[in-house]
């Protein structure tokens, strides 16, 4: 059973150093005063913020500053990179055509890291 998440939602990337929130433009649906969530809702800087720096050595900036470090690890400001749909959407609840994001929903950055939801920002419509 999923929790359905709107804007505001606590996200963290496990090579980010610092969590982030989702973003959601008001286009579709709007639940509890807030834009309610799909799993279209990965474009970087847009819905998926930084998540301050970024530890992953196959982030190509992170690859240059610890080679330019002679080998050890440097970290670097994030800038997501999500091409790919949030993964599972909600089997039942359709916002604009698109599934529901749930909290159980994560989303893959192309440098590696997996980005998943800590706390979301809608805790009363539960989808079975």
């Amino acid at each position: 059973m999923g929790i359905l998440v709107t804007a505001g939602t606590m996200l963290k990337c496990s090579f980010g150093l610092a969590p982030s929130s989702l973003n959601v433009l008001p286009t579709s649906c709007v639940m509890a005063g807030a834009p309610a969530a799909t799993i279209m809702d990965n474009a970087p800087m847009v819905n998926v913020l930084p998540f301050g720096m970024c530890n992953c050595p196959a982030n190509p900036t992170v690859a240059a500053a610890t080679a330019a470090a002679m080998g050890v690890l440097t970290p670097m400001p994030c800038v997501p990179a999500t091409a790919a749909p949030w993964m599972p959407g909600s089997p039942t609840v359709l916002i604009g055509e698109m599934p529901a994001l749930q909290n159980d929903s994560t989303l893959m950055c192309n440098w590696g890291g997996v980005i998943q939801i800590v706390a979301p920002a809608q805790f009363t419509t539960m989808v079975p």
